[in-house]
């Protein structure tokens, strides 16, 4: 049985969900962020009780459909922004996101935005800046090796929109030393 959770946006919240299931006694047989592969289909008592446990813990358990595509949608997001490489992909992240979920962009687009408020490419660039913002405060890459690192075309583009963003030029928030990183769940 498949189930899809919510807020799932790292590896701890991949090991603290699977710790929950194996406490209900269930075999995970395949775990990614958002998605569940679980045996045997636990019964609607159980499947209350596992949705009262991960929600004390942050995560939601989903079951509608659309939700599920939404969340879907988040996480490879996420997935393609935290943890790779975007220096390396040579298409735009829709496409790649529209490819990875077999689905037409058009309605991924639709779905997304119906459920959130707002469209799949702002928030690509909400992860982005937030993604910026951790590189900046590790200190370890300059500006024009963050552009490069996360896809942009100039340092002066990535300016641009990190001020559209925070309201702060990357060396203003540099310089304000304010730790103002959102969680990954917490952008929308």
């Amino acid at each position: 049985m498949l189930l899809y959770v919510k807020n799932m946006v790292c590896d701890r919240c991949i090991m603290i969900v699977k710790q929950q299931l194996e406490n209900f006694g269930l075999k995970v047989n395949d775990i990614s962020l958002g998605k569940i592969d679980v045996e045997p289909a636990p019964d609607a008592n159980k499947l209350q009780d596992i949705a009262s446990a991960m929600q004390v813990l942050g995560f939601e358990l989903i079951d509608k459909e659309k939700d599920q595509l939404v969340e879907q949608i988040k996480n490879q997001v996420i997935e393609l922004i935290h943890y790779s490489d975007l220096s390396t992909i040579d298409q735009s992240l829709t496409q790649v996101i529209a490819e990875r979920l077999n689905k037409d962009y058009a309605y991924l687009s639709r779905q997304f935005s119906e459920v959130e408020g707002l469209t799949i490419e702002k928030y690509i660039i909400q992860q982005k800046i937030e993604k910026v913002k951790e590189l900046m405060e590790y200190g370890e890459l300059n500006l024009n090796e963050i552009a490069y690192k996360m896809g942009y075309s100039s340092s002066a583009h990535l300016s641009t929109q990190f001020k559209t963003v925070t309201s702060f030029t990357p060396s203003k928030y540099k310089l304000t030393e304010l730790n103002n990183r959102k969680p990954l769940d917490k952008l929308i």
